[in-house]
């Protein structure tokens, strides 16, 4: 465990020192023997009484250590969720529902927060987070549209799916079988790269129409989902 030398860097009174050294000890502890992917306070203010004090604290439990915490279900029993995120969690699905027009699935969690920004950034607002993990089988991706196909406020689909240890052409034939078990109502754009990302985009190819569009980049793909979503709520008033 490191040494804290708060005093020296803020110059914190005695009193506040002392507390922030125990709950960062606390917050460290929690972190390592909790099996938590973040353990984080924010905001810690200091009292006009001259102690700190934690406002507000967020914890992220590393799903991969639950077979050593039994005791994670009695508190997920207590959690509750909206229909969409309980049909995601039936389905073993990492999803977060939000409040955009634009469903989004990725494969791993820095690319679905990143495709999440770049949504953003090009003026739309995504309807959730969604990772679907390494892989991209058929059944994954049926049970990814389907939880997004139930989320009425949804008017695109962006699949954006980066080919690692998992092969485009699998990716691509998982998406292909997907869409014939999936009566899916909005329109998607897909963006495939990575490994045999050029064979996977050509298994898709003749399935492409005004309903389903590939673009080659990250950026192109949301700018097409935006205008996609924006066009479809424009219709629909």
């Amino acid at each position: 465990m490191p040494e804290f030398h708060f005093q020296e860097l803020f110059e914190l009174n005695p009193d506040a020192t002392e507390g922030t050294v125990d709950i960062l000890r606390k917050l460290y502890t929690a972190y390592t023997e909790g099996d938590a992917d973040l353990t984080e306070i924010n905001p810690l203010i200091l009292k006009p009484t001259g102690e700190v004090h934690a406002l507000d604290a967020k914890v992220s439990l590393d799903d991969n250590a639950a077979f050593r915490h039994p005791e994670w279900d009695e508190y997920a029993a207590t959690v509750e969720l909206d229909e969409r995120e309980q049909l995601a969690r039936e389905k073993g699905l990492q999803y977060i529902g939000l409040e955009g027009e634009v469903g989004i699935i990725a494969n791993g969690a820095g690319l679905a927060m990143s495709t999440l920004d770049v949504v953003n950034q090009v003026g739309g607002r995504a309807a959730n987070f969604l990772d679907i993990g390494g892989g991209a089988s058929a059944d994954v991706m049926a049970a990814a549209l389907e939880v997004i196909n139930s989320d009425e406020n949804v008017r695109a689909i962006l699949v954006n799916i980066f080919g690692g240890i998992t092969k485009g052409t699998e990716v691509a034939n998982g998406i292909v079988e997907a869409l014939g078990r999936v009566d899916v109502q909005a329109p998607i754009v897909i963006r495939l790269d990575g490994t045999l990302a050029e064979e996977g985009r050509a298994i898709i190819a003749p399935l492409l129409s005004d309903r389903l569009i590939s673009q080659p980049t990250m950026l192109d793909a949301a700018r097409t989902a935006v205008a996609l979503a924006a066009g479809s709520s424009e219709g629909s008033k």
